[in-house]
């Protein structure tokens, strides 16, 4: 995988810029728009449902979406491949307060990331919990203390984690997240196996990783989204690559092989800062080796356009689905694509 590491003035300044929108305008430019539509009231929820902030999407195998949500409780909703509604799933679980993302892995298991209890969740297809990673603070000793710097982390604790990812042998890798700024590897039993990670913006390090996603050769990339980069790691974490030339990375996906894709979300603020809407809310097509295909959307609230990008999914790489914050939804997106040239600006 080719390197893509950049250093000097440019990297600095835009990171100086960050705390002003906190977000940064992407580098590349005259990045191809890919053409696309978005399918109106797909999700049909009961009457007496509602979502909240949308902050994980994921599609299983038979084509049904997992919605998970923030609102009066955290939340996650599966519906159909025509968007009805069919249940929910851990409703009053004790590991479910805070929703972060929601994964779905190659045998239909379900997880969810949840920053608030320091806890990723492993459901069967049933819906049963057959895995926990990490321990939810316990009440009596108090809030979790999120503040920076850290305490030194500890193998099977988490500091508000962010998302999760696998390779071809199962093992489990978890961005961590808000406080560790690490990411975890564990084998398929939930075994730790090593860390990669500390809070800076040198190379191995984080700021703030935000989603994480694997290819078929085991590769792991990481949204450094506080570092405004995506960084690639290997099956034992050794980085291979940075691309940072699509702004603030908030999340990331890879499409399945055999024809593998990234797209990578340069949300929003999900404080919406007027001034940020010129310069983010858009969406990159990228090959693997950080080439640009196109991009697509803008910031809005309007259908088709995107506020606060929290999740994608790819598993059908031209049918997206997407779970933003501010808009309190999720949309269904449908890529047109066309003959475009990769942009020279990721070399």
């Amino acid at each position: 995988m080719r390197r893509c590491l950049k250093v000097g003035g440019v990297v600095a300044a835009l990171l100086v810029a960050a705390p002003l929108f906190g977000q940064t305008k992407a580098k590349a430019e005259n990045v191809p728009e890919i053409p696309f539509t978005s399918v109106p009231n797909f999700f049909k929820l009961p009457p007496d449902l509602y979502f909240g902030e949308g902050i994980g999407i994921a599609t299983n195998s038979k084509g049904h979406v997992f919605v998970y949500t923030r609102s009066g409780d955290t939340r996650i909703f599966e519906f159909d491949q025509n968007g009805n509604y069919v249940r929910e799933i851990g409703q009053g679980l004790y590991g479910l307060e805070f929703a972060h993302t929601v994964r779905v892995d190659r045998d239909d298991n379900i997880w969810a990331v949840d920053e608030g209890t320091n806890m990723v969740i492993k459901f069967n297809p049933e819906g049963r919990v057959v895995m926990v990673l990490g321990r939810r603070p316990e009440p009596v000793v108090g809030p979790f203390d999120s503040t920076l710097p850290p305490a030194p982390a500890e193998k099977y604790r988490f500091g508000r984690p962010t998302d999760v990812t696998w390779d071809a042998q199962g093992n489990i890798f978890v961005s961590d997240g808000y406080v560790n700024s690490r990411v975890v590897k564990f084998d398929k039993n939930g075994r730790f196996v090593k860390s990669v990670g500390t809070r800076g913006s040198a190379p191995s390090q984080l700021n703030t990783p935000h989603g994480i996603t694997s290819d078929a050769q085991g590769n792991i990339y990481v949204a450094d989204r506080g570092n405004a980069r995506v960084q690639v790691f290997d099956n034992d974490l050794v980085l291979r690559a940075i691309y940072d030339n699509v702004g603030n990375q908030w999340t990331v996906c890879v499409s399945p092989p055999p024809n593998q894709f990234l797209f990578v979300s340069n949300s929003n603020p999900d404080a919406n800062p007027a001034a940020s809407w010129a310069i983010t809310g858009e969406i990159y097509k990228m090959e693997l080796d950080g080439r640009i295909i196109g991009r697509f959307g803008k910031a809005g609230k309007a259908l088709g356009e995107f506020s606060t990008v929290h999740e994608i999914d790819c598993r059908n790489p031209n049918e997206l689905f997407v779970a933003e914050i501010s808009a309190w939804r999720a949309q269904k997106i449908i890529l047109n694509p066309r003959q475009v040239t990769s942009s020279s600006a990721a070399r």
